[in-house]
C-alpha cells in the first residue's frame, strides 16, 4: 500500500523530532495570530467555491511537475489570482517539500495547509513552530477516532486547524467520531493513484447537509471550470487545486506556461510587474549584450552598419487563470 510507504517515509523525521524532544530542543510553537483556515473557508463567495492554491513540486503519479519556481512567488502570484488559501507540500521523499516553504509562502497572509502524511503528536509540534493555520490528517492513514481527535485538539490548542481527509462514508464516519470540523474528500484512491471524482461528488450530495457545522473540500483531479460548478453544486465550500496550476510551466522557456484549461472568475490585481527569476533574466540580457558588443566589434571592423539590440521578450507570468468564463455564466 502506497500510505503505508509514505508511513514508512515519515519514520526518519519523527525519530528526529523523538531525539530533539528528548534533549528538550523541540522547536517552540511561534506565538503568533494565525489567520483562521475554516473561517476563510466558510466566508461568503458568492455561489463559487474558494479556491485552495496549492504549491506542488512533485507527486508520486506525476513525477516532477514544477522543480525550479520559487515558492515565494507562487504565494505571491496565487494570492494576486485571489486564492483563498494555499497548500502546501511539505513531504520531502515523494512530493519534494519542505517544512521550510511554509514560512517561504507566509508573506502575502493566506492561511497557510501543511499537506504532510502526519500522524504523530510531534509531527504536530513540528507543525506548530511554522506559519501554518491548519494542517492534514488522513483518516485512513491513522484510523482511529480516538487519535484523531487528540491530533486535531492538540493542533487547535495552537490555533491551528485540521483539515481531515476521506475517501468513502466508513472514512467519514471515523472523521466525524472524532469530531472533525473541515472535512476533505480526496478523489485519488492512494492506493492505486486512480481518480474518481463522480464518486466525491455523490459523497457530499449524500452527507453533507447545510447546518451540518461542517466545511467540505473537494480535492483531486481539479482541472476545468465545469468541476468546479460540479463541486458547488454538490455543496462543497472549497476546491483544493494542485497540479492543473503548476503542470506545463517552465520559467524562462520560450512557450507560454500557463496553467491548462481551468477557466475561473478570478483574476490577477492591477500591480507592479512579476520579477521573478530576475537572475536568469539578467543572465539572459548580459548574453545577449555580450552577442551584440561581439557583432559591433565585427561590423565596424568591416564597415558595415551597427546591429540593433534584439527587443525584450514581453514578461509572462507563470502562475495564472488561462481562460475566463463566459459572459453571463456564474461558478
Amino acid at each position: 500500500m502506497l500510505l503505508e510507504k509514505f508511513k514508512t517515509a515519515k519514520q526518519p523525521e519523527i525519530q528526529a523530532l523523538r531525539q530533539l524532544e528528548y534533549i528538550n530542543m523541540l522547536p517552540l510553537p511561534l506565538r503568533l495570530e494565525r489567520p483562521s483556515f475554516l473561517n476563510a473557508l466558510c466566508a461568503p463567495n458568492g455561489n463559487r467555491p474558494h479556491v485552495i492554491a496549492e504549491f506542488k513540486r512533485a507527486s508520486p503519479s506525476r513525477g516532477d511537475i514544477l522543480m525550479d519556481f520559487p515558492p515565494e512567488e507562487a504565494a505571491k502570484q496565487y494570492a494576486e489570482a485571489g486564492a483563498s488559501c494555499l497548500s502546501v507540500l511539505t513531504e520531502e521523499t515523494y512530493f519534494k517539500g519542505t517544512l521550510g516553504y511554509l514560512k517561504r509562502m507566509s508573506a502575502p497572509g493566506l492561511p497557510l495547509l501543511r499537506k504532510d502524511f502526519i500522524f504523530d503528536r510531534l509531527q504536530v509540534a513540528a507543525t506548530a513552530a511554522t506559519p501554518a493555520s491548519a494542517l492534514l490528517l488522513i483518516v485512513r492513514l491513522t484510523p482511529d477516532a480516538a487519535l484523531l481527535r487528540s491530533l486535531r485538539e492538540q493542533a487547535e490548542a495552537h490555533g491551528i486547524d485540521a483539515v481531515v481527509e476521506i475517501f468513502d462514508e466508513a472514512d467519514l464516519a471515523l472523521a466525524r467520531e472524532s469530531g472533525a470540523r473541515i472535512i476533505q474528500v480526496n478523489a485519488r484512491d492512494l492506493d492505486t493513484l486512480q481518480v474518481d471524482r463522480s464518486a466525491c461528488l455523490r459523497l457530499a450530495e449524500r452527507f453533507h447537509q447545510a447546518g451540518d457545522n461542517e466545511a467540505w473540500i473537494a480535492a483531486s483531479g481539479i482541472s476545468a471550470s465545469d468541476h468546479l460548478r460540479q463541486a458547488a453544486g454538490a455543496g462543497y465550500q472549497a476546491v483544493l487545486v494542485g497540479t492543473s496550476l503548476m503542470d506545463g510551466g517552465a520559467p524562462g522557456a520560450g512557450r507560454s506556461p500557463h496553467p491548462p484549461h481551468l477557466r475561473y472568475r478570478l483574476q490577477p490585481r492591477p500591480g507592479p510587474r512579476n520579477h521573478s527569476h530576475r537572475l536568469r533574466a539578467r543572465h539572459r540580457r548580459l548574453e545577449s549584450a555580450l552577442k551584440h558588443g561581439i557583432a559591433c566589434d565585427r561590423a565596424s571592423a568591416s564597415g558595415a552598419s551597427l546591429p540593433a539590440l534584439p527587443a525584450p521578450r514581453p514578461h509572462q507570468p507563470l502562475l495564472r487563470w488561462r481562460e475566463q468564463p463566459k459572459a453571463g455564466r456564474g461558478i
